[in-house]
């Protein structure tokens, strides 16, 4: 938890990358893990998950805060609440789509955090689009309606559909994250924003979640991802929202999507089917030719 500590004046930019790199690969293995559990399902492993969160970040950030931590919760503006309601979709909608559909089709989908969040930078925060952003735009959002058209069944489509919510959400987190960050609020701290989004996805699925199914090596496993899966990585991406800029932490971000499908691949036995490859390499291959061209154009100033 030292690494928390850090601020953006201590913290190098390629140290940055290699955290949220390491931030990809811990969020990547939830999919793997949920099609090896017993018999919880769908809302109930959305609870135990958020559930084990929450209690890990309380512990966190009660021995990174004190005392303090609970006294400052009810007071904090309204950046640190917005930020808690994304995490709460995020959590929850991932979960509850990872039930509904393949892990592929989830994580593709939610391949298209990076655009979102460079649209959501342009109308909120001003930031300029380039051209081959809208193209980008065009051709992904043609790969997630080849997905949805070509849906095996109505639980693949409605998996889909739960998912977008992931990038959504993802793309509000990362643009308000980047609004406190480079405003003058840029002290605010927003790690409570996590703690926040976890209780009430815990809440929120708890009476859903009846009856429990899940058995001791479900909630063992369950316990795993709370902590390691989410609890660690969320805690350090928001500090890293400090270094990066949200397109990037966004687009670094997709690597979860190659780690995550070659989990279920390797481990689950879940291969990629032929929708999910095609509305995939269409998603995946207009964010690289986007981000390749970005790499060929002058940049007058660091973001």
């Amino acid at each position: 938890m030292g690494s928390l500590r850090l601020t953006s004046s201590s913290m190098s930019h390629g140290r940055a990358v290699a955290l949220m790199v390491l931030c990809t690969l811990l969020w990547s293995i939830a999919g793997v893990v949920v099609r090896h559990l017993d018999s919880a399902r769908s809302f109930e492993v959305t609870f135990w998950r958020s559930a084990f969160n929450a209690l890990a970040l309380g512990i966190a950030l009660h021995w990174m805060r004190g005392p303090a931590l609970w006294r400052n919760l009810r007071s904090s503006p309204w950046p640190v609440w917005v930020s808690g309601a994304c995490w709460t979709v995020m959590f929850t909608a991932f979960m509850v789509a990872v039930t509904l559909t393949t892990v592929a089709n989830v994580l593709i989908t939610m391949a298209l955090g990076p655009l979102i969040t460079a649209l959501f930078s342009r109308i909120f925060l001003n930031h300029r689009l380039a051209w081959r952003t809208w193209a980008a735009i065009g051709v992904a959002g043609a790969g997630i309606a080849w997905m949805f058209g070509q849906g095996a069944s109505g639980g693949s489509v409605l998996g889909t559909v739960v998912a977008l919510a992931v990038p959504i959400a993802a793309a509000i987190n990362w643009t308000v994250l980047q609004h406190v960050n480079h405003g003058d609020d840029a002290a605010q701290d927003m790690l409570p924003s996590v703690l926040i989004g976890a209780v009430a996805s815990s809440l929120l699925t708890l009476p859903l979640a009846y009856p429990f199914q899940a058995s001791l090596h479900d909630v063992g496993w369950l316990a795993l991802l709370g902590v390691v899966q989410l609890a660690i990585p969320c805690l350090l991406v928001v500090r890293l929202s400090r270094v990066l800029p949200a397109p990037e932490l966004s687009l670094l971000g997709l690597l979860e999507v190659i780690f995550g499908v070659l989990w279920a691949w390797w481990f689950a036995g879940e291969a990629p089917g032929p929708t999910a490859l095609t509305g995939g390499a269409l998603v995946i291959g207009a964010l690289v030719a986007n981000e390749l061209m970005a790499l060929r154009e002058p940049r007058p100033r660091e973001a």
